[in-house]
């Protein structure tokens, strides 16, 4: 049963020196046209793949408030009239800290969203310019507040850490500031540098400071502390939560379940069957347009991938494998499969194990990527 969809917005009013997702600038671009053929899509979608209940919506970017406040009443209204959604759904918008606006935000409420999440990133002035950002601090604590005033009671905020000449010192004022404000989940990322980026460039020319992978590896450690001591429980590698506000829709895919994804460039996970839409906008009007679904690529996942996606994504979580779960879903014991990636990496002090299930140690959690590795191509 499919029960999360994630809705793409790809327009942008500014593109960020980091950013390598599938966005465009804003200027000029058919967005009436693009909301038009998403509302196909979807109905489209749910005739072929129909399901019960949506358990959790997203509506991400690009910049889903570059829409207008009437752009997302069209949005919105469409989606309560297609999508079945649950009672308590967990319904996603993520929101540039200087470009959403009250009447947006009160259209949100109004059509049922019940969570926002802002991409802050630091709440430092200079980092915010020199990361390509054009928010400020103010403008970001006075947006989140304002939000928090309006009904939003489950905000998320996305942190960078390991940017450029950025300093310990300007990690933990962050950090203040974060558990200051009205926030009740933080998703906090490593910089990692993408190709076709501003931040590419500058680091081929050897003219991008960027911290040592210890003082990154330091910052982390900071942050996984700071977190704790704060009341917000680390529930995946980079993900922190007070009680209660974990995102039910980012564990679909850590659980390695089905979920739709609309718009372009989006990718669904159905029916065993991960579909990938076309990227360039005109492409994916020009296809649904046609009387088509916009895929451009399909491919049937084998039980084999299943179980190496299932080790590698439900690793990111901080409870790790469910050995009884894995076993109910696949029909052969973890250890029947994965025996000797297992017990390597037991031996290199990164995987842990209990009667009930395998996790990350902590210092697995600084080498996750190491330990997923080791997952890929080896089941049997």
């Amino acid at each position: 049963m499919i029960q999360a969809a994630y809705i793409h917005i790809p327009f942008c009013t500014h593109i960020c020196h980091y950013c390598d997702f599938n966005k465009v600038f804003l200027h000029q671009q058919p967005v009436d046209a693009y909301i038009d053929a998403l509302i196909i899509e979807m109905e489209r979608t749910f005739e072929r793949f129909p399901t019960s209940r949506l358990q959790t919506v997203f509506i991400g970017g690009g910049t889903p408030t570059s829409l207008t406040a009437k752009q997302f009443d069209r949005l919105l209204r469409a989606i309560h009239r297609i999508v079945p959604l649950a009672s308590n759904v967990e319904f996603t918008v993520e929101a540039n800290p200087d470009g959403v606006s009250d009447e947006q935000l009160h259209v949100l409420k109004q059509w049922g969203v019940n969570r926002l999440s802002f991409g802050v990133q630091t709440f430092d002035d200079e980092l915010l310019t020199r990361i390509g950002r054009t928010h400020t601090q103010e403008t970001a604590i006075a947006t989140i507040e304002q939000a928090h005033k309006i009904g939003f009671h489950n905000i998320n905020i996305d942190l960078m850490y390991g940017l450029p000449t950025q300093t310990i010192d300007q990690l933990k004022e962050t950090l203040h500031m974060t558990f200051s404000l009205p926030i009740q989940h933080v998703s906090a990322y490593s910089l990692i540098i993408e190709p076709k980026t501003v931040f590419y460039n500058l680091m081929k020319k050897n003219i991008l400071p960027l911290p040592s992978q210890e003082e990154e590896a330091y910052m982390y450690e900071i942050i996984m502390e700071q977190m704790e001591q704060h009341g917000y429980k680390q529930y995946e590698l980079s993900n922190y939560a007070q009680n209660g506000f974990y995102s039910r829709h980012n564990m679909t895919y850590w659980n390695n379940e089905y979920y739709y994804g609309f718009g372009a460039g989006a990718h669904s996970y159905m029916n065993g069957v991960r579909y990938v839409n076309a990227g360039p906008i005109k492409k994916y009007i020009q296809l649904i347009q046609q009387d088509q679904l916009p895929y451009v690529d399909t491919h049937v996942v084998s039980k084999e991938e299943e179980m190496e996606e299932h080790m590698f994504l439900g690793l990111r979580k901080i409870e790790g494998i469910n050995k009884d779960e894995f076993f109910q879903r696949y029909g052969k014991t973890v250890h029947a499969v994965f025996d000797e990636a297992i017990a390597l990496q037991k031996q290199n002090g990164l995987l842990e194990e209990t009667d009930e299930a395998i996790f990350l140690t902590h210092r697995g959690k600084l080498l996750g990527n190491e330990v997923f590795q080791s997952f890929l191509g080896v089941s049997s």
